[in-house]
């Protein structure tokens, strides 16, 4: 396992148990061990109950792990004050749910700013101009001032990803984030995730069933029963790097 000092994310040996010290206590993730760098542009795939969604929520610094280590830019988590680790979240992570999680009385714009609102107050003139160009990628532009209700699901996700990279985070974390779009607006937001991670070295790790969206990525990890048991780079990148 790669120790490079300028990994966005490295994980040392990631465990998690459920109801622990109880005769039902089961482990889930059993001594994970991975790096993200600042470049990389991945899947993490796996069958339904490998531990998926357990360890997204370990990556999004959403959960805790039972031991081991999870590096975020060089900085340990693990033994964070839940206020520490809320302040990192915000600052260097996105996320796109598979649920979009709108705030229904918010616009569009406001939906998109939430994140720099909740980090630094009323947003400038520069952060909404910001938000709106993003609802512009996302072919959202003319929607701004729209309220969630007034918009259909695939629309709202399109707000939730605009939302997600907002604060340029140095990670984004999707979550199926094109199962509720069709084809042409899927293959426009994954070239959007692409353009992030080439233009901001915003590493990119998208969770999905879609063999062609993970066939896309530039590497795929593969975990089974809690455990990675392949993590494939495209021979170009390997070529490249």
């Amino acid at each position: 396992m790669s120790d490079d000092p300028g990994s966005i994310l490295r994980l040392e040996g990631l465990r998690k148990s459920y109801n622990l010290g109880k005769p039902n206590e089961i482990e889930v993730l059993h001594g994970i061990d991975l790096t993200i760098g600042p470049h990389d542009f991945a899947a993490l795939v796996g069958p339904s109950g490998s531990g998926k969604s357990t360890l997204l929520n370990m990556l999004g610094l959403l959960d805790e792990p039972t031991s081991g280590e999870l590096y975020l830019l060089g900085r340990p988590t693990a033994r964070m004050s839940d206020a520490e680790r809320t302040a990192l979240r915000g600052a260097q992570l996105g996320f796109v749910f598979q649920f979009h999680h709108l705030i229904q009385a918010f616009t569009s714009v406001e939906n998109v700013l939430m994140p720099l609102m909740l980090a630094k107050g009323k947003p400038s003139r520069e952060d909404r101009e910001y938000a709106i160009d993003l609802l512009d990628e996302v072919g959202l532009r003319k929607y701004a001032d729209v309220k969630p209700s007034d918009l259909s699901g695939g629309q709202q996700q399109r707000v939730a990803i605009a939302r997600a990279l907002v604060t340029r985070p140095a990670l984004l974390l999707a979550d199926e984030p094109t199962g509720n779009l069709d084809t042409k607006t899927a293959a426009n937001v994954f070239e959007l995730f692409r353009r992030f991670n080439q233009t901001f070295n915003c590493a990119v790790l998208i969770v999905t069933h879609d063999a062609r969206l993970s066939a896309s990525c530039d590497r795929t990890i593969t975990l089974v029963d809690g455990r990675i048991v392949s993590d494939e780079v495209e021979v170009s990148q390997k070529a490249d790097n």
